[in-house]
């Protein structure tokens, strides 16, 4: 899946276009989709909240992947845009981001908030399951 992020800067006189290839096993979701895609899913879900202008959260997103190849099989990764989708991180007082919350059985079981170690998130994964 391609996700495409432009940014503009107002004070400048150009914008800054890239296109990033988003892992397979990682799904977008929206506010329409969030009770289908991770309250009513059978396996734990990862949520990571994130928006495209948040220089923390475009450095944890190659960790989630990576995350999602390890643990594709046993948990779903998830990303939902903060900036397009506000009603879903309103839900879960969400005040800052990179925010990761895990959710097994539609209940969050666990949230980390800002960048943190790989070793770090294999943890909390390895204990949801």
């Amino acid at each position: 899946m391609l996700m495409h992020i432009t940014i503009i800067y107002p004070n400048k006189n150009y914008l800054i276009e890239r296109i990033y290839e988003m892992s397979e096993s990682i799904m977008e979701i929206s506010d329409g989709s969030f009770d289908s895609e991770v309250i009513q899913s059978e396996k734990p879900v990862l949520v990571d909240f994130w928006a495209p202008w948040c220089g923390p959260c475009k450095a944890i997103g190659p960790i989630i992947e990576e995350l999602a190849g390890e643990f594709g099989e046993k948990i779903k990764f998830a990303k939902c845009n903060v900036d397009d989708n506000p009603v879903s991180p309103g839900k879960f007082g969400i005040k800052a981001i990179p925010t990761l919350i895990f959710f097994k059985q539609g209940k969050v079981v666990d949230q980390i908030t800002g960048m943190v170690a790989k070793s770090k998130l294999q943890q909390t994964i390895n204990s949801i399951l």
